[in-house]
């Protein structure tokens, strides 16, 4: 397992590129839909990286609404940098938990001490995926949210056989098999209640900028590099938080039709960017 810190750019630099502002916004309605379905009163984010981009605040929909969150995270400058985004930018409240990088095994939570725990795309990403999992079943009294990349989609094969071949040279892809998720968190004690997919946006997961997608495919046109760069190409979900683009989340998701559509998860599978699921708590 190789790290990255591509993470340092977004903790100052929150322009995230189209797909992942669309990805932000529709984890935002499945979380707060959880959270007025199931009454969660508190939250832990374990790790609170995962997702590209801006690391640390995919919890902001709970926290507005007066939600205590918990974020865990095993790089003390990545840490320290969602905290500063948290409390200069966001200006909303959150606990902030560094473990040491083999200690997502042992999270330092006594039993039962959060409503949702949850993570989004992030086992690939730890040392043991697996004790990460029995600890989110230990530490909630309520629900486990756990989502993966989803391997059936076309931008996955496109990124692991043309665009980003190291990165499957560094990371065990075995953990984007929900079966073999399931199989651990029903050891655990989780009953899962519910299973699907999210993030069907109608452009493929290459989990970089189209201009980067450009690059590497050796495409070389100034029009279509301009027109996926500068100023008219600027997308962050920060911007929204903090009320500068108020009307970004009407203008994003105008794409969300498959996302919402009345179709079966099984349907839109071979689209999605992620699959998930969602667990209780005998």
């Amino acid at each position: 397992m190789k790290p990255t810190d591509s993470w340092r750019k977004y903790l100052t630099d929150y322009n995230e590129g189209l797909g992942l502002v669309y990805e932000r916004f529709v984890l935002n309605d499945f979380l707060d839909a959880l959270r007025r379905r199931h009454q969660i009163g508190s939250v832990l984010e374990a790790p609170l990286y995962g997702m590209a981009g801006v690391s640390g605040i995919n919890g902001v929909i709970f926290a507005q609404q007066g939600v205590p969150v918990t974020l865990v995270d095993d790089q003390p400058e990545r840490l320290d940098g969602v905290r500063r985004i948290w409390a200069e930018e966001l200006g909303l409240p959150a606990d902030f938990v560094l473990v040491p990088p083999g200690g997502w095994n042992r999270l330092p939570f006594a039993d039962r001490s959060f409503d949702l725990t949850w993570e989004w795309a992030a086992l690939w990403h730890i040392a043991d995926p697996a004790g990460l999992l029995r600890e989110l079943v230990r530490t909630s009294r309520k629900l486990v949210f756990v989502a993966m990349p989803n391997r059936l989609q076309v931008g996955y094969w496109m990124r692991k056989w043309i665009l980003d071949r190291e990165f499957f040279t560094a990371h065990d892809e075995s953990w984007t098999d929900m079966g073999r998720i399931r199989c651990i968190l029903e050891d655990a004690g989780l009953e899962i209640i519910e299973e699907g997919v999210l993030d069907v946006p109608p452009w493929p997961d290459t989990v970089m900028p189209a201009r980067e997608v450009l690059r590497r495919l050796g495409i070389h046109s100034s029009r279509l590099e301009a027109r996926f760069s500068g100023e008219s190409w600027q997308w962050s979900t920060m911007a929204y938080y903090l009320g500068q683009e108020p009307d970004l989340r009407e203008r994003v998701m105008r794409y969300a039709w498959l996302d919402q559509a009345p179709l079966p998860w099984q349907a839109k599978a071979i689209w999605a960017h992620h699959r998930y699921l969602l667990g209780r708590v005998p």
